[in-house]
């Protein structure tokens, strides 16, 4: 098991950036994948960015190029760097941990508001 908390949303402007960070209770360097996802009310959560134990990492193609995924192991913390802010951006982020037969773990979401 793990348990993860996310941190770091708030309120930004358009063009802005915010960093956001998942604390995991247990080393994420053996961890299968390390994802981040986002959901907006009335709509399906989608994954934002995740990055496998050996180093793989994938963007949705909304976010590619303002978003940069990156660990710190001696940490246990996952980051989701947000550059170029835009208003469709604005929802709950949610750090996600795939653990394979161990399951997949979720933290409770941090809200991000981009907004002039």
């Amino acid at each position: 098991q793990v348990q993860l908390v996310e941190s770091g949303g708030g309120l930004a402007q358009p063009g802005g950036s915010l960093r956001l960070s998942c604390a995991a209770s247990r080393s994420i360097s053996s961890i299968n994948s390390m994802r981040w996802y986002r959901q907006v009310p009335g709509k399906a959560r989608e994954l934002v960015a995740a990055i496998t134990s050996v180093g793989t990492i994938i963007y949705r193609d909304s976010v590619k190029g303002r978003f940069t995924i990156s660990t710190d192991n001696a940490k246990n913390t996952v980051y989701l760097q947000m550059n170029s802010l835009k208003p469709e951006d604005t929802a709950v982020y949610y750090c996600n941990a795939v653990m394979g037969a161990d399951g997949t773990y979720w933290g409770q979401g941090t809200q991000v508001t981009v907004s002039s």
